[in-house]
Formats: structure tokens, C-alpha cells, sequence
């Protein structure tokens, strides 16, 4: 769309006000709301923000940014004020010399996007985003109370969450989405909404705009929708396993009809590259000290850097369909990660692969989680970091991961999660009360 398309969609469909929207280093959803006067400015880019205000951005003295908006993320919320429609666009953060700002996620993906255009290959990436949906008490404010006591594929009056999920997937596609799936996961109360696939930087800005609905929708049910990766012990956690392909002159660059299972070189050498930098990318994909309590095996969790085409026990699988569909499934990223951050640094590491052919080691078609640590050291089977401390020293060793996200989200971005880790460690928790208050 152009800027004119926009101002004059803005004008028919009656907006009142647009939200400027864009996320911090840590994907976490930020706006500005203006009203449609000021659309106009907006689309020039003439609209100012204090940078300084946000986590990882600027400091203080260099405060002055502009947010630059995309006119193709163009859309209006299937949710009216008593004024009128409220739309949001999707900003790029620029500096105030007019040059990108280069801790703006939205950037660092287009950075990995450009070095694989420049190979001949577009990436496209069709996530899997969990969540749970629990009760609020008499305030409003979230419990650990489940919805329901519902499993995987259950039907209503099991599944509560039915009519919660058929509202969300409604405004989805009022919003452009086109919805493949919607049902109950494993754990109560645990749910899943499927979109269809797209280029990268769509699909990341789908994400975002998935996270941010399921929550309003799901307020408005009087529930609270959480996509932290492991809310509660003993049951399973939530994922975002991300479905990715890369196609060159219109054609699928993972398939080969004379291949190996159908698959490429340039796929074998994409899956060598994500084994490769797996527990450097776990910083980014599982970057919370939470996320690491879903990465445990019992859990559908995946754990171990493997392949396979025919199982879901290691960390990446290929699901059966070839031809356009063939893609790689990585299993372990978890929907706290910001998407920007994490498609650019699963591109890089299959673009690592491509260019030095690294090739995988060989499938492992047996359920990992039954072989005991002798067998899997015998197999050369790692695992992924089982902190987020570990993970954070993997990604200082990893060169080729700290170079998709640039030298200012990377030294913010670990400086952050030091601290987080720092302040977890320092906590007392209700397990070691239980553990030890009575025995010592």
C-alpha cells in the first residue's frame, strides 16, 4: 500500500485514531495513538519519540527518535471506541540524522533478510504460537486457576476456552489473518491458533499483532491470556515452534525430488547450521529464566540437538508434505522470544550452513527422551543449555549469532538477561521452603 492508500482507506473506514505501534528488544509491544490528523505527518515519518524511554533503546542525551511507519502492516482492529475504528501501523525505528536506528528488531531482521537476498533466497516462516487461558479473581487480576480441565483436541463442554478461541480466530481474520487451525492443546486450559505462512517480516509482524489480540479478546472474556513458556510445574509448557523454508526464483530451495527424503543440499546444510548455532540461538528463541523450565524432557519439550523427518522427540523435525510445503521444523523456540530477534538468528545460522556446508549429523528416527546418557553420548547427541545463564555464555562464544543482531541489540540484550539472571538467583523460592525450612 501506498502512504495515499492508507490516508484514504483511513478516511472511508471512519478511523478516529491509529496506534503507531513497534517492540523493544525484548518483544514487547509498544505504541503511540494519534488521531487520524495526524496520519499524514506520520507516514512522512515526522513523528518524534523519546527513545530513551524504552528498554535497550537510547540513552538519555541521544533520546530523539523517529518511528517510520509501514504502510503495508496497515490495519484496522475489529474493535471500535465510541468515536470510531481504531487502526495500528507497524513502525521501523530511525535515528534522528535520518539513518536506521540499529537496536530497532524490526531492523535486525532486515538486515538477515538483505544478506539472504543477496544468496537469491526469501525466507518464509509459519509459527506455532501456545498459550494458556486462566481465570482472573473478583479484581480482575490473573490466577493459576485453568480455565478447564481439557486436553489435547477436546471438544466443549470439556474445552471451555471454545468460545474464548472462536472469538480470537474471528478477529483474526478480521484482521487479515488467515487461520488454518484453532484447538485445544495438551495441558487445561492450554490453547492453540494456527496462521497460515508468509515472508519473514510478515509473518513476525503477525506474531506480535497474535499476541497482542489473543490478550484483548481474552480480557474481554474475563480470562488472562499468558504466553509465558511454563506458568505451572508438572504440566506441559508452551511452545512456538517455527516452520521455516527458504525459496530462490520461486521455487522451494529445501526440496529435491532426487534427494534424500526429498530434500536438498540446501536444506541438509540449513538443519547443519541450526544444530550448529542451536544453544548460541536458545538466548534468543528461550530467552527467560521460565523458558528453561519448559526445555525438560517428559514434557514434549524439545531438548536434544537432533533431526529427523519421522519423529518429535529431537530438536528439529521435517513434517512429511514435499514439493512448496517443504520446510524445517525447530521445536524449541517459545512465544516470549521476540520474533524479529529470532527469525533473524535462525536465518543466519541456516545461511552459516549454506555457505560452509555444514552438514548434519545423521537423522535419529528413535525417541530420544528413552535413550539414557551413555547412548546419546555415544550418538553425539548434545543438549540445549539448561539456563538461561548457559544459553547467555553460549551466545558470547557464538560470532556468527551476535552478528545477526548487531552490536547494540547484543551487548543490550545480554546485559538485561544478566541482570534478570542475577536477580533469580537471589530469590528464595516456594520449592526450597518446602525443601528445607523444616528439615534443617
Amino acid at each position: 500500500m501506498t502512504n495515499e492508500e492508507v490516508l484514504k482507506l483511513a478516511e472511508e473506514m471512519e478511523v478516529n485514531s491509529i496506534r503507531l505501534q513497534f517492540t523493544d528488544i525484548f518483544g514487547i509491544l509498544k505504541n503511540v495513538a494519534i488521531p487520524r490528523e495526524q496520519l499524514s505527518k506520520a507516514l512522512e515519518g515526522e513523528l518524534m519519540f523519546d527513545g530513551s524511554s524504552i528498554d535497550g533503546f537510547v540513552r538519555i542525551e541521544e533520546s530523539d527518535m523517529y518511528l517510520k511507519p509501514d504502510p503495508n502492516s496497515f490495519a484496522i482492529f475489529p474493535w471500535r471506541s465510541p468515536e470510531g475504528n481504531i487502526a495500528r501501523l507497524i513502525c521501523d525505528i530511525y535515528n534522528s540524522d535520518g539513518t536506521p536506528f540499529e537496536g530497532c528488531p524490526r531492523y535486525v531482521l532486515k538486515r538477515a533478510l538483505a544478506e539472504a537476498a543477496e544468496l537469491g533466497y526469501s525466507m518464509y516462516v509459519g509459527p506455532e504460537a501456545e498459550f494458556f487461558l486462566f481465570n482472573t479473581d473478583e479484581k480482575g487480576h490473573p490466577t493459576l486457576h485453568t480455565q478447564d480441565n481439557a486436553g489435547y483436541f477436546d471438544l466443549s463442554p470439556v474445552d471451555l476456552g471454545e468460545n474464548c478461541r472462536n472469538d480470537i480466530s474471528a478477529a483474526l481474520q478480521k484482521m487479515g489473518f488467515e487461520i488454518e487451525a484453532s484447538h485445544h492443546e495438551v495441558a487445561p486450559g492450554q490453547h492453540e491458533i494456527d496462521f497460515k505462512y508468509a515472508d519473514a517480516l510478515t509473518t513476525a509482524d503477525n506474531v506480535v499483532t497474535f499476541k497482542f489480540v489473543v490478550r484483548t479478546i481474552a480480557q474481554r472474556h474475563g480470562l488472562h491470556a499468558t504466553f509465558m513458556p511454563k506458568p505451572i510445574a508438572g504440566i506441559n509448557g508452551s511452545g512456538m515452534h517455527a516452520n521455516q523454508s527458504l525459496f530462490k526464483d520461486g521455487a522451494n530451495a529445501f526440496y529435491d525430488p532426487e534427494g534424500p527424503l526429498g530434500l536438498s543440499e540446501v536444506a541438509y546444510y540449513y538443519i547443519g547450521g541450526l544444530l550448529k548455532h542451536a544453544r548460541a540461538m536458545a538466548s534468543i528463541t528461550n530467552p527467560t529464566v521460565n523458558s528453561y523450565k519448559r526445555l525438560v524432557p517428559g514434557y514434549e519439550a524439545p531438548v536434544y540437538l537432533a533431526w529427523s523427518a519421522s519423529n518429535r522427540s529431537p530438536l528439529i523435525r521435517i513434517p512429511a508434505k514435499r514439493g512448496a510445503s517443504t520446510r524445517i521444523e525447530l521445536r524449541n523456540p517459545d512465544p516470549a522470544c521476540n520474533p524479529y530477534l529470532a527469525f533473524a538468528v535462525m536465518l543466519k545460522a541456516g545461511l552459516d550452513g549454506i555457505k560452509n556446508k555444514i552438514t548434519p549429523p545423521p537423522a535419529v528416527d528413535t525417541n530420544i527422551y528413552n535413550l539414557d546418557k551413555a547412548t546419546r553420548a555415544d550418538l553425539g547427541i548434545s543438549s540445549l543449555p539448561g539456563d538461561l545463564n548457559e544459553a547467555i555464555k553460549e551466545l558470547k562464544q557464538d560470532e556468527v549469532i551476535k552478528e545477526a543482531l548487531g552490536s547494540h541489540v547484543y551487548q543490550r540484550f545480554v546485559e538485561a538477561k544478566q541482570i534478570e539472571w542475577e536477580s533469580y538467583k537471589m530469590q528464595v523460592h516456594a520449592w526450597e521452603i518446602e525443601q528445607y525450612l523444616t528439615k534443617f
